[in-house]
């Protein structure tokens, strides 16, 4: 099984979810372009799927991430199908539909990758975790630390693989056979309706909510996360 990360995290962020499924499962996690040990890389959604596609065993795995990671992994599915056996996608989008919208999202990440670059990843991170959406977040320093702290490769990220580079995939995964599991808290209405979509686009894909979690749910609840996930591998 293949997890991928979240926008600011590392591949080793999760330790609790990670613990859970690498006790059912050969679990390999790495760190996206911009993140981590790779933060001097730059590269788009596709770029980062054939990147990953040269990283990864060539023999069928369960490909699973989180929010950034989970739209790697459609593009992986996308480009890649053969290689996959399962996936599992977490508090994501298909894309942005409207142009205009796409467009305002753009930039958005662009001002945010500037204020990266200006205040640095440490008073970034305070300000990105701050927000709303990450307030059920449990008090897990490990988590903190296991954060990316290089702001250049934060910034580039969002410049080239954020919400608003992200063509509207919808048409693109009718075409998909994979067998998908995709997941969102129960706090989370956007990412709850973003679920809805998925599953609408994707033929074999179901979907299901965690509750009383938000947007990172495998943070706040990683056992009923976990379980789901290795539920979707077998």
């Amino acid at each position: 099984m293949v997890w991928l990360h979240g926008f600011t995290q590392t591949k080793h962020s999760g330790h609790q979810f990670r613990s859970i499924l690498a006790g059912s499962h050969t679990l390999i996690t790495l760190d996206l372009p911009g993140h981590g040990d790779n933060a001097s890389i730059g590269a788009s959604l596709d770029e980062t799927a054939d990147l990953l596609a040269g990283a990864l065993p060539r023999e069928p795995f369960a490909l699973g991430g989180y929010s950034l990671g989970a739209r790697v992994a459609l593009h992986f599915a996308l480009r890649h199908p053969e290689r996959l056996s399962s996936l599992v996608l977490l508090s994501t989008t298909p894309g942005i539909a409207d142009e205009q919208e796409r467009r305002a999202r753009r930039l958005r990440d662009e001002a945010l990758a500037d204020r990266i670059e200006l205040i640095g990843a440490t008073a970034f991170l305070d300000e990105w975790l701050a927000q709303p959406m990450f307030s059920a977040l449990p008090a897990d320093p490990q988590e903190r630390l296991a954060r990316s702290t290089h702001a250049h490769g934060l910034a580039t990220s969002l410049r080239l693989a954020g919400t608003g580079t992200q063509k509207d995939l919808t048409g693109a995964l009718r075409r998909l056979t994979i067998a998908t599991t995709v997941i969102a808290g129960e706090n989370d209405p956007k990412f709850l309706n973003e679920a809805t979509r998925l599953c609408e686009a994707i033929p074999h894909s179901h979907r299901h909510t965690v509750a009383h979690a938000g947007h990172a749910a495998h943070l706040e609840a990683p056992l009923d996360v976990a379980s789901l996930v290795c539920e979707s591998a077998l």
